[in-house]
């Protein structure tokens, strides 16, 4: 009895926290079935209703969400313990989930996790993209990477990346046949590429500062575009003005394949931090990756 409560409350947790049989199946490595019928054997033992399943997906009740408030801290403990004691190996060994937007993870991530996963062998590490501010605590994220003026205070920051800056940009071809745009306010009358927000869903205002002023202009154009490969290739057929990180874009920069516009307007600003949550006790594991991943 004790051994069959046990179990079917680890695989309710993995329930209640994915939100979704599927996931937690795969994650407990049974069956979907195998995994429902576990929880309707819960339940009955319990004699209380946890889950509440619909056709597209699973939530916890008012009573399944108790218990799993009350059971999150002491299953986070025990997987605390487990990875301490992985840890006192000499191979440091554990599971680490990072949340990392698009630019981040091109640039600075996935270049320093390579040679990390390659010293590190038992190191498993997984990562989500998202250009969503997205809630690591309520996703069960070890730690995420932004901009260090998006990093709420409660959290641990460490700067993985110098000051960066943002470029506005343009074929030759579209500023010979459009114009060179001289101060932000004229990109009002030039096609250009936007972005939509990830969190509110308006479109992204193009920030400026000039003698310490700062200036957003709303823009543009034909094409609305979330991926920045595609904002720079937009912008190297000559459809529009692209506004990117300027390292994503210096090379093409240098060998004239994109012209630089209102560089005076473009000023550096806080580069990408690695943060987490200042309560949770980390393994071995992680500090090696944020020192792996620390900008000195």
């Amino acid at each position: 009895m004790l051994k069959d409560n046990i179990n079917d409350l680890i695989s309710f947790m993995v329930v209640a926290r994915e939100r979704s049989f599927t996931r937690a199946a795969a994650q407990l490595g049974v069956s979907q079935s195998a995994l429902s019928h576990a929880m309707r054997n819960l339940e009955s033992r319990l004699d209380v209703r946890l889950l509440t399943r619909t056709t597209r997906n699973v939530a916890p009740t008012e009573a399944g969400e108790k218990l799993y408030q009350r059971l999150s801290p002491h299953l986070l403990e025990m997987e605390q313990e487990l990875s301490a004691l992985r840890d006192s190996r000499e191979r440091p060994a554990g599971n680490i989930r990072l949340n990392v937007g698009e630019h981040a993870m091109n640039t600075v991530i996935w270049p320093r996790i390579k040679p990390f996963m390659q010293a590190y062998p038992d190191i498993n590490i997984e990562v989500t993209v998202d250009n969503g501010l997205t809630d690591i605590v309520d996703e069960r994220f070890d730690a995420g990477v932004r901009l260090g003026e998006q990093v709420a205070r409660d959290m641990i920051a460490v700067r993985i990346t110098p000051d960066m800056r943002m470029a506005v940009v343009a074929s030759a071809d579209y500023l010979a046949k459009h114009g060179t745009p001289e101060v932000p306010y004229d990109l009002q009358q030039h096609r250009c590429i936007n972005m939509r927000l990830p969190t509110r869903g308006g479109l992204y205002a193009w920030e400026f500062e000039k003698n310490g002023e700062p200036l957003r202009v709303r823009v543009e154009g034909q094409l609305i575009l979330n991926c920045l490969p595609q904002r720079i290739d937009a912008a190297l057929a000559g459809l529009g003005l692209a506004y990117v990180p300027e390292d994503s874009v210096s090379e093409a920069i240098a060998t004239g394949r994109l012209q630089h516009v209102l560089a005076d307007w473009c000023v550096p600003f806080a580069g990408y931090y690695l943060y987490y949550p200042s309560r949770r006790q980390h393994t071995t594991a992680f500090a090696l990756l944020v020192d792996a991943l620390r900008y000195t």
